[in-house]
């Protein structure tokens, strides 16, 4: 309301800030044909909204009313139809609207958090607010937190608002009931994710994904899914439905989905088609492909604590009166100059004429220059010192190096992970992962695993062990690197007078940006042509191209979305 009392208008801008998306009624007609199956059954609708659900819900109710007597059991003098929202404008919304329909719901004014659970429900069926980490701040997120941990599911900061809802949001079925809500994609694959999916196969008797090639909501570049969860004690695997978008969901009892099994806590394998996923794990699985850690270690660069004070270029290097005794030769921070196949010396040295900070102070602990003392005490004035890393190291201007790697990996990027050769033998910093690769691998993986990476398993892999992040950016943990299947040795050595011979080809259409070209080449290398293997892999493209997709979106929308 305004300061005279009048509701204001609820405008796109109020509804994106409290998480409102409104559902699409095909959405909310699929779960509620789902989840009500008798004309008993009570259903709740948290965080309501306009009644979406519950006018479905009714809808329902009414269609199994007209089929005939169901023997239920009486209801007594609990509503049958429940819902709950905190939003004022929205509660009178969804009143006037249940009363159009004739509906008899109930709308309470409350906090959904500060509702006591009690297991009285058999369907519960809602779209969550979605606020993310960063704007959901203060009491709310307290709120949030707490309720979570009291279902048992210990929560990070990072948790968006959704997940501490749907944990709470289970504590109000009946042992047999059923959940339905619409949830960020983001349930999928993102790390603070992890306790909610672990929840859902503890918790849960039958899980199913619904996935959408397409954005159902209009006001909000956001990729969901539908989850669909019933009974009680447990399951190891998930249902997954693939649509076009809300309007080609199918009847709510329908059965055209298929079963998939994880071997990790993350589901986004749900995206992939099976004939897709199976060519994809038998090629992965096959001598034709390694793990990247079979090749060597991958491991995270020096944390300067401060990059600023740390990284110099040679006119910030001739200002201080440092000389090379005083410095080390190091990978710039961040990783977009990483976008050839070899990080070379005299890219580097290009690198420094640009006013890269390609140097990395690191003078010797004994002996110290004056100029290196001059600039310790500069340090000192700016109080570089009393950052966290810095105050926290025996000498704080002495930089913990790692090993120089054989091998840059970008773990960050919104089209791709790169390997590129570290021809130059520099370091590198945090913004970067090295590899250093094991013994009798390093010379021809030096030369080429850059090269025979750039294939379409290796590239649907980092899509499938990645994590989207915001911005749509492509993030992976070591330990996901890791997994990334990449061309075996034995295949590497058996095409290596081939990849030689393509490389410039290869090189010259990612200097142009045409990574489908240089894909393209390396594919027709490493994959032999013959009509199987080439629908097999036209598969697989389409896979990779589907989760990029999908991942691109969040990089269209607001700065946070």
């Amino acid at each position: 309301m305004n300061e005279l009392g009048v509701l204001s208008p609820d405008t796109s801008a109020h509804r994106k800030a409290r998480g409102a998306f409104f559902t699409p009624p095909a959405v909310s007609k699929f779960l509620a044909e789902w989840a009500i199956r008798s004309d008993a059954d009570r259903v709740l609708e948290p965080s309501c909204g306009e009644a979406a659900f519950l006018l479905a819900a009714s809808a329902q109710l009414d269609e199994l009313r007209a089929r005939g007597p169901l023997f239920s059991a009486p209801l007594g003098n609990n509503p049958q139809l429940v819902g709950s929202e905190i939003h004022t404008p929205s509660a009178q919304t969804a009143r006037k609207l249940l009363t159009e329909a004739k509906s008899p719901a109930l709308i309470r004014e409350e906090d959904f958090f500060e509702v006591p659970p009690a297991r009285e429900f058999d369907a519960v069926l809602g779209n969550p607010p979605f606020v993310r980490y960063q704007n959901f701040v203060g009491a709310a997120r307290t709120k949030g937190l707490r309720a979570a941990l009291a279902a048992g599911v210990n929560l990070s900061g990072l948790s968006s608002s959704w997940a501490p809802f749907l944990i709470h949001s289970t504590r109000f079925l009946k042992p047999n009931g059923r959940l339905g809500m619409v949830l960020p994609a983001e349930l999928l694959s993102v790390h603070y994710a992890g306790p909610v999916r672990r929840f859902l196969l503890e918790r849960f008797a039958s899980l199913r994904i619904v996935v959408f090639e397409r954005l159902i909501f209009k006001d909000a570049l956001e990729n969901v899914v539908l989850l669909m969860a019933e009974g009680t004690g447990g399951c190891d695997n998930i249902e997954v439905m693939q649509v076009q978008d809300a309007e080609d969901l199918p009847p709510g009892n329908s059965t055209s989905v298929h079963s998939r099994t994880f071997r990790d806590d993350r589901w986004v394998a749900t995206l992939v088609k099976p004939d897709a996923w199976a060519a994809f794990t038998a090629v992965g699985d096959s001598s034709l492909c390694e793990r990247l850690k079979n090749w060597g270690s991958t491991y995270l660069g020096a944390v300067t604590g401060e990059n600023n004070y740390f990284c110099l270029s040679d006119a910030q290097v001739a200002e201080a009166g440092l000389s090379e005794r005083d410095l080390v030769k190091v990978s710039p921070p961040g990783s977009r100059h990483l976008r050839t196949l070899e990080f070379g010396a005299k890219y580097w040295d290009h690198l420094r004429s640009e006013g890269r900070r390609c140097w990395l102070f690191y003078p010797a602990t004994s002996g110290l220059s004056s100029a290196a003392e001059k600039y310790i005490a500069a340090g000192e004035s700016r109080s570089v010192h009393k950052g966290y890393k810095c105050r926290t190291r025996n000498t704080w201007w002495r930089v913990p190096l790692v090993p120089k790697p054989d091998l840059f990996l970008t773990y960050m990027d919104q089209e791709r992970p790169r390997l590129v050769t570290n021809g130059a033998e520099t370091f590198h910093l945090n913004s970067l992962y090295g590899v250093r690769l094991n013994h009798g691998r390093k010379k021809i993986g030096c030369r080429l695993l850059p090269l025979a990476s750039l294939n379409t398993v290796s590239l649907l892999g980092a899509e499938v062990h990645g994590r989207s992040y915001g911005g749509g950016l492509l993030k992976l943990e070591p330990r996901e690197a890791d997994r990334i299947p990449l061309p075996s040795l034995m295949k590497i050595i058996a095409c290596q007078d081939s990849l030689e011979a393509i490389r410039p080809q290869v090189a010259y259409a990612l200097e142009r940006g045409n990574l489908s070209k240089a894909v393209s080449l390396i594919d027709g290398i490493l994959w032999t042509e013959d009509p199987a293997t080439k629908r097999l892999l036209d598969l697989l493209r389409q896979a990779r191209e589907f989760l990029f997709q999908r991942r691109s979106i969040r990089s269209r929308g607001s700065p946070d979305a």
